[in-house]
C-alpha cells in the first residue's frame, strides 16, 4: 500500500508541474500522448483506492454536483474597483496627485499592464491548497464559484515552493481576471449555433456566463483561462514592490502575464506604454480594454491607502471605447454567396475607436428575439479590430412606442424563392442558385484578393457587369472583351485594358487559391490549402469521397482540420454537375496551376510560420504563397503549433509570445535563405 501511495504523489506532484509549464508558463515539456500516459495511470490508481482521492488531486477538477443556486461569500479584503481615466491629462493627474498626497518626491516606480475584459475573481489558498473561489460581487460579497473555478486549467490545485525558497504563504488570497481568447470565443460561437444554441454577444459575456454555471461539468467545456494580479489577505513572506510579488505568484503556480508587466519611472514613459497597448490593442489574443497604472512600491501603496470605492495607488487607463450607442433607422436582409440570410442594422452614422460606423450585423432572427432588437431602438453597438460590428443590445429604457418587431421575409428579397431552413439550422437561405444576390457574392468572392486576385474588379464594376448581362457566372469573366469593358460606367481606355490583362494574369494561379476562389461553403483559405497539399491535384480533389476528407484520428484517415461538415459540403460541391461545368469552362479558358509535389526533405514542409513586423522586400500575401507552394503554412497567431516566427521591421506582440515560448525566430534574410534552400532541394 505504501508503494501505491507514493506512486499517486508522485504522479500527482507530476501533472501539477506539467500543468504549470503548459498553463502558466506557455512551455510544455513533454507531449500531449505522455501527459495523458501520466493521468491515466492516476485515474486508474485513483479508481481502485478512491479512499486515497484528495481534493487536489488532478483529477478531481470535475466532480462536484449541479448547484441549485450560488452561496454569498465575504471578502476578507475588499475587492476595490479602480479609478478610470481617459486622457493623458487623467494620468498626469494620478501622478500628481500620489506625489502630492505622499508629501514629498520618492523614488516613485509604475507599473503598466493590460486590463483585461473579463470577470474578477478571488482565489483563497490554504496551506498551498485551492480551497475557495468567489466572484467580485459589490467588492464586499461576491458569489462562490469555487467548484467551477476548479475546472480551470491554468488554476493550480496545490501552489509550489520557489526556487528561492520562499515558503509558500499560509494563507494567500490572490485576485485574477477570468477570460476566454479570442479564437476559443469564435469557436465556442460556432459550436453552439451548429447545436441550435444562441452566440455570446463577446468574450466576456461568454466567460461570465461559464463561471455562473449550475452545473460545473458545463464550465469544465468552455475555454476559461486567468491572468492573476494581485493578492488580498495573506500570511508569510514581504515583498518590497508589486513588480516582485507578481514574480513569486507565478513562480508559486499561478498565471501571470509577466511579459505585458512593464516597470517604469516618470509619468511620461506610462503614458506612452499605455498608448503601445491601446495601438496594438486588437493583436492581443484576447480582450483588453485599458491599461491598469499601479504605484510598484508596496509601502507607499501602504501610505497611499485608499478613498471610499477605489486606491489612490492605482488608476484604470480605459481605451477609445469599441462600444457606442446608436439608433437603428431600419433593418433589412442581406443574401450572401451560400444563399445565407443576414439581417442588418442601418445605424445613424456613429464612431467607434476611430471608425464611422453605419451598418451592423444583427445575424439571425433568433439573437434578434433574444436581444428583443427593433427598428428604431436605440442599442449598443460594439466594434473589435476589422470584425464587422455587431449590434450587442438593445436599451429598452429609451423606447418611446414607435419602435417596430422586425420579422424575417419568408421570400428571398432579392429574387423571391421561397426561404428555407434545413434541420439543425438557425440560418435561413435562399435555395434558388441563380439568385442574383448569390450570383453578385459568389462573383465578388471569385475575384477577390484571397481568390483569383483580379486586380481592378471591384464590387461596383462586377455589379454593372451582372446588370448589363456581361457575366452570369465565373467562367464568364474570362469571356469578357476589351469592347465589353468600355461600355461600363466610369471604365476608361486605360482601366478597361489594364482590367483585360490582370483577367489574363489571373489565370495562372495556385490550386489552394483556385479552390478557395470557387466558394465552397465552410472551405476558407487554410482549408482551400490542407485539401490542395493533401491531394495534390484538382482531379483528386474532385474524385475525393467522404471517408478521405473527414479526419479520423483513431483510424489515422482524413485530413487533421477537416470535419463532418466541411467534408459533406465539400463531397456535395463536386457532386452538383453544374459547378463541375463551371469548372471545365474555367480550365477550357485557360485557368491553370501546377500539381503539388511536397519535397519529403524540405526544411519548410508541414512547418507553421507567423510573421511579425513588416517585410521590405515581399508584400505578406506574396510571402504566404512561397510557404504554401513549399509544403508550409502561415499562420495569423503564435502558439505552441508554431515552429517559427519570422521578424521584420517594427514587431508587435507576437515577437514577446514567441521568445515565451522559445519558438526559432527568423530575420528577413534567414526566412528567404530558408525558402530558397527549399527552391534548390
Amino acid at each position: 500500500m505504501e508503494k501505491v501511495i507514493k506512486e499517486i504523489k508522485d504522479l500527482r506532484k507530476k501533472i501539477g508541474f506539467h500543468n504549470h509549464c503548459y498553463y502558466v508558463l506557455d512551455d510544455p515539456v513533454i507531449a500531449d500522448a505522455e501527459y495523458d500516459r501520466l493521468f491515466q495511470r492516476l485515474l486508474a490508481l485513483e479508481g481502485v483506492h478512491p479512499e486515497l482521492i484528495t481534493p487536489d488531486s488532478p483529477t478531481q477538477r470535475v466532480g462536484a454536483r449541479p448547484k441549485e443556486t450560488f452561496l454569498a461569500i465575504g471578502h476578507r479584503l475588499p475587492m476595490l474597483s479602480l479609478e478610470n481615466g481617459f486622457t493623458d491629462q487623467d494620468i498626469r493627474g494620478f501622478g500628481e496627485r500620489v506625489v502630492k498626497f505622499l508629501g514629498n518626491k520618492p523614488d516613485l516606480e509604475y507599473t503598466v499592464e493590460p486590463k483585461y475584459d473579463g470577470l474578477a475573481v478571488e482565489l483563497i489558498f490554504e496551506k498551498g491548497i485551492f480551497v475557495k473561489a468567489s466572484t467580485r460581487g459589490d467588492g464586499y460579497v461576491g458569489e462562490d464559484v469555487t467548484v467551477n473555478v476548479r475546472t480551470i486549467p491554468a488554476v493550480p490545485l496545490a501552489l509550489i515552493e520557489t526556487k528561492q525558497g520562499i515558503p509558500v504563504p499560509d494563507l494567500l488570497e490572490v485576485r485574477g481576471e477570468v477570460y476566454i481568447e479570442k479564437e476559443a470565443f469564435e469557436a465556442l460561437n460556432r459550436n453552439r449555433v451548429e447545436i441550435n444554441l444562441p452566440a455570446f454577444a463577446n468574450p466576456r459575456n461568454a466567460a461570465a456566463g461559464s463561471l455562473r454555471q449550475l452545473d460545473p461539468a458545463v464550465t469544465s467545456k468552455r475555454p476559461l483561462n486567468i491572468f492573476c494580479y494581485g493578492i488580498g489577505e495573506a500570511t508569510g513572506p514581504e515583498f518590497d514592490t508589486y513588480h516582485e510579488l507578481m514574480r513569486h505568484l507565478q513562480e508559486w503556480g499561478l498565471r501571470v502575464n509577466s511579459r505585458h508587466i512593464n516597470v517604469l519611472r516618470t509619468i511620461d514613459e506610462v503614458i506612452a506604454y499605455c498608448h503601445s497597448f491601446e495601438e496594438e490593442r486588437f493583436r492581443f489574443p484576447y480582450e483588453i480594454d485599458g491599461a491598469v497604472i499601479k504605484v510598484n512600491q508596496l509601502k507607499l501603496q501602504a501610505r497611499l491607502g485608499q478613498k471610499s470605492r477605489s486606491p489612490r495607488w492605482a488608476l484604470a487607463y480605459k481605451f477609445t471605447p469599441t462600444q457606442e450607442t446608436a439608433k437603428i433607422m431600419k433593418i433589412d436582409v442581406q443574401v450572401g454567396r451560400t444563399g445565407a440570410l443576414t439581417p442588418v442594422a442601418h445605424l445613424e452614422p456613429v464612431q467607434i475607436g476611430g471608425v464611422v460606423v453605419k451598418r451592423a450585423t444583427l445575424h439571425n432572427q433568433e439573437e434578434i428575439q433574444n436581444k428583443d432588437i427593433r427598428e428604431l431602438d436605440t442599442v449598443i453597438v460594439q466594434r473589435a479590430g476589422d470584425v464587422i460590428p455587431a449590434v450587442v443590445k438593445s436599451i429598452k429604457s429609451k423606447r418611446n412606442g414607435q419602435e417596430k418587431r422586425f420579422v424575417m421575409p419568408t421570400h428571398c428579397p432579392a429574387c423571391g424563392s421561397k426561404i428555407e431552413r434545413k434541420e439543425g439550422e438557425i440560418v435561413l437561405r435562399c435555395p434558388n442558385p441563380d439568385c442574383p444576390a448569390q450570383v453578385k457574392e459568389s462573383l465578388k468572392h471569385f475575384v477577390s484578393k484571397g481568390g483569383m486576385d483580379i486586380d481592378g474588379l471591384g464590387d461596383k464594376i462586377v455589379s454593372q457587369m451582372i446588370e448589363k448581362g456581361m457575366i452570369h457566372d465565373e467562367a464568364d469573366i474570362y469571356a469578357l472583351t476589351y469592347k465589353d469593358l468600355v461600355t461600363l460606367d466610369k471604365i476608361e481606355e486605360k482601366s478597361a485594358k489594364n482590367l483585360i490583362m490582370a483577367i489574363e494574369v489571373s489565370k495562372k494561379t495556385t490550386l489552394g487559391k483556385f479552390i478557395y476562389a470557387l466558394g465552397i461553403r465552410h472551405v476558407g483559405e487554410h482549408i482551400a490549402e490542407l485539401i490542395s497539399r493533401h491531394f495534390g491535384s484538382l482531379d483528386r480533389i474532385q474524385k475525393a469521397k467522404f471517408e478521405e476528407l473527414e479526419y479520423n484520428k483513431n483510424e489515422g484517415t482524413g485530413i487533421k482540420g477537416i470535419g463532418k461538415e466541411i467534408a459533406k459540403s465539400i463531397v456535395s460541391y463536386f457532386e452538383d454537375e453544374a459547378n463541375t461545368e463551371n469548372i471545365r469552362r474555367l480550365t477550357g479558358a485557360g485557368v491553370c496551376f501546377e500539381e503539388i509535389s511536397r519535397p519529403s526533405s524540405s526544411p519548410v514542409s508541414g512547418k507553421t510560420f507567423v510573421i511579425t513586423g513588416s517585410l521590405s522586400s515581399m508584400k505578406r500575401t506574396e510571402c504566404r504563397e512561397m510557404i504554401v507552394r513549399r509544403g508550409g503554412r502561415l499562420a495569423a497567431s503564435v502558439s505552441h503549433n508554431t515552429d517559427y516566427v519570422v521578424v521584420g521591421e517594427s514587431p508587435g506582440e507576437k515577437l514577446q509570445k514567441a521568445r515565451s515560448l522559445k519558438i526559432p525566430l527568423l530575420k528577413e534574410k534567414a526566412f528567404f535563405t530558408l525558402l530558397q534552400r527549399t527552391s534548390n532541394s
